[in-house]
């Protein structure tokens, strides 16, 4: 969680990670265990399909980690538009 102007900011966790930070970072930002938020992750994930795995794939390229400006989408879309042709 990351606040910026009094307002907090959804951000991917550098503490307390697993994989991508994206629970933690979740869990941070509501305020709620982070075992709890894997545990739906999990379920979501099962129940689903396979879908919860592609929202999480999505939320990792489009949240920041904490201390960073930037998404990783954002990253890539800016460097496609300010790319030197080649």
């Amino acid at each position: 969680m990351n606040a910026t102007n009094g307002t907090t900011v959804l951000v991917r966790s550098r503490k307390g990670r697993m994989v991508a930070g994206i629970c933690a970072g979740v869990a941070g930002f509501f305020g709620w265990d982070v075992t709890l938020v894997r545990v739906v992750v999990a379920i979501v994930s099962v129940i689903s399909g396979g879908t919860g795995v592609l929202a999480y794939l999505v939320a990792w390229a489009v949240i920041p980690v904490d201390g960073e400006k930037t998404s990783i989408a954002e990253d890539l879309i800016s460097k496609t538009r300010h790319g030197s042709p080649g």
